[in-house]
C-alpha cells in the first residue's frame, strides 16, 4: 500500500508541472482551506434558495462538522504530509503538518453528499468539482492517495449520517 501511495501520488505530482494545471490546483486548494468554498456555497445555496434555506444551512452545519471530525483524526493519526524529504515538491503552503485525512477531501466529499440531495443544482454542479478539489490536493502535492480516500469516505459517511436531519426530518430531498 505504501508504494502505491507513493507512485500514485508521484504521478499526479507530475501533471502539476502544467501551468495550467498547477495554477487550477492551485486555486482548487486556496478556495477549499478550512472548507471554506464549500460553506460559502452552502450558505449562498441557503440564500438563494429559499425554500429548501433549511436544508441548505444544515448540509453546511453537516459539512462542517465533517471538517472538524477530519481535524480531531489528524490529531490522532500524525501522518506526516508529504515533501521534499520523499521526493515530492509541494505547490503550496499548509496549514498544518500532518497529511491524514484530508481534511479538503472530507469537507468536499460532505458538500457533495449534503448538497448533491438538493436537486438540481447541488447535483450537477457540487460533485464534479468535489471531486477535482480532492484531486487537487495529489496534484499540489500535500497529500497521498490514502489520505484523499480516507477523507472522501469519512466526509460522505458524515453527511450521509445526518441526512435525514439536514431533511428536517424526512429522507433525501
Amino acid at each position: 500500500m505504501h508504494d502505491m501511495d507513493h507512485r500514485l501520488l508521484s504521478a499526479l505530482r507530475d501533471c502539476g508541472t502544467n501551468p495550467r494545471v498547477a495554477a487550477a490546483a492551485r486555486a482548487l486548494s486556496w478556495s477549499g482551506e478550512h472548507g471554506a468554498l464549500w460553506i460559502v456555497a452552502g450558505l449562498a445555496g441557503a440564500a438563494v434558495d429559499r425554500e429548501r434555506r433549511s436544508a441548505w444551512l444544515r448540509g453546511t452545519a453537516l459539512t462542517a462538522a465533517a471538517h472538524l471530525a477530519s481535524m480531531g483524526v489528524k490529531r490522532v493519526v500524525r501522518r506526516p504530509r508529504p515533501g521534499a524529504h520523499n521526493g515530492v515538491e509541494p505547490l503550496v503552503r499548509t496549514a498544518g503538518r500532518h497529511s491524514f485525512p484530508s481534511s479538503h477531501a472530507t469537507s468536499a466529499a460532505a458538500a457533495a453528499v449534503a448538497y448533491g440531495a438538493l436537486r438540481p443544482v447541488g447535483a450537477h454542479l457540487v460533485p464534479p468539482l468535489a471531486a477535482a478539489m480532492c484531486v487537487s490536493r495529489m496534484v499540489v502535492g500535500v497529500h497521498y492517495p490514502s489520505d484523499v480516500a480516507a477523507g472522501a469516505a469519512l466526509g460522505a459517511l458524515t453527511a450521509r449520517a445526518g441526512a435525514t436531519w439536514m431533511n428536517g426530518g424526512r429522507g433525501r430531498a
